[in-house]
């Protein structure tokens, strides 16, 4: 069957779907699926290139479809973005250390998932990271280590413990002044599931979902049993991937360091920090989770890039319908890890 390889950018996903040509056209129905054609459309949105395939009876159906669903990425990017200092992510964090603030049901459904992963993983995925991430951003600009005072001060207002949510009235308080708050591990993830719903609500139930390195997908294309998903090796990211997953109504996330890292001294530094260190991941990894949604698939990558696979696996076994894929550069080598519940994917290698 030809094949259509889409390109994520950043983190080390390639995804593969049915016969078609290339981005805004449309392929040749298959005749047992006569009304259904290919389109594929990209945007960038939330600093990131957001592709969307999806099979539509035609093109001004597909165009709506997808506008509409890029309308509700964009939106959310608006509420969650780091970046923008009207987000209202950012207009909470300018009140840190002051009363409970009552925000949006997107954000408050977020910031709740986001504490949940935390207090599973004791705080290896937290994002209140903000202020150490804001460090390494420079650092990686600068080409130097973040100043060690600079460093101290960040990780004094580091630590998921100090937000408070109050389901009942909707609000969050964020604790300690000069708190910030970074949704680059999980936002991604739920902007892609957000999409997929959009996308449903307009009749399209065939559909991907691409946002740098996380994928949503929902039924798998008309005459497939699934999205063909690749994984980029570790060695070389751009090179073709040697393994495949097949996947309908799922999720699957890859972070690591292939694009966003700094050398300094010898050590390559991921732009992945460790919140109870305050250090760039050391070393190369590559980490990839399959869950049912998005937002989860997102954030628990980060918790197997932090504690490690032997660890991280025990966190991500003990959560429904999880499974993970990791490989790690060590002293002996690159060495592949997988939980018992990828290898029961089904997948290929090639």
């Amino acid at each position: 069957m030809n094949t259509v390889r889409l390109a994520v950018i950043a983190l080390g996903l390639l995804a593969a779907a049915g016969p078609g040509p290339g981005d805004a056209a449309s392929s040749a129905p298959d005749p047992a699926n006569a009304q259904l054609l290919r389109f594929t459309f990209t945007e960038p949105r939330m600093g990131t290139q957001f592709k969307i395939v999806l099979y539509a009876p035609d093109q001004a159906t597909a165009t709506n479809a997808a506008r509409a669903a890029f309308k509700r990425i964009a939106d959310l990017d608006l509420i969650m973005s780091d970046y923008r200092t009207t987000s209202e992510l950012m207009q909470l964090c300018r009140q840190a250390g002051g009363d409970p603030v009552r925000v949006s049901q997107e954000l408050f459904f977020v910031l709740s998932k986001a504490q949940n992963v935390s207090k599973l993983s004791d705080g290896a995925f937290d994002v209140t990271v903000g202020p150490v991430v804001k460090l390494w951003r420079r650092a990686r600009r600068a080409h130097e280590l973040p100043d060690a005072e600079a460093l101290a001060r960040a990780r004094a207002r580091v630590g998921y413990q100090n937000i408070k949510l109050d389901e009942k009235a909707r609000t969050v308080q964020l604790l300690k002044p000069g708190m910030q708050l970074d949704l680059g591990g999980i936002a991604k993830g739920y902007a892609a599931d957000e999409a997929l719903v959009v996308l449903k609500k307009q009749g399209i139930t065939h559909a991907l979902v691409a946002a740098g390195g996380d994928i949503a997908v929902s039924d798998a294309p008309p005459d497939t049993k699934s999205w063909k998903i690749g994984i980029a090796p570790l060695e070389d990211p751009k090179r073709k991937p040697s393994r495949y997953l097949y996947l309908e109504n799922a999720a699957v996330s890859t972070s690591g360091d292939a694009e966003q890292f700094i050398e300094i001294n010898g050590k390559r530094y991921s732009h992945i920090v460790d919140p109870k260190t305050g250090i760039g991941l050391i070393g190369r990894q590559s980490v990839t989770v399959v869950a049912p949604k998005g937002i989860d698939s997102d954030s628990l990558t980060k918790v197997v890039c932090v504690l490690g696979p032997q660890r991280g696996f025990k966190i991500l076994d003990a959560i429904p319908n999880v499974a993970s894929f990791a490989v790690f550069e060590t002293d002996k080598g690159i060495k592949s890890f997988e939980s018992e519940r990828f290898s029961k994917i089904p997948q290929s290698a090639e």
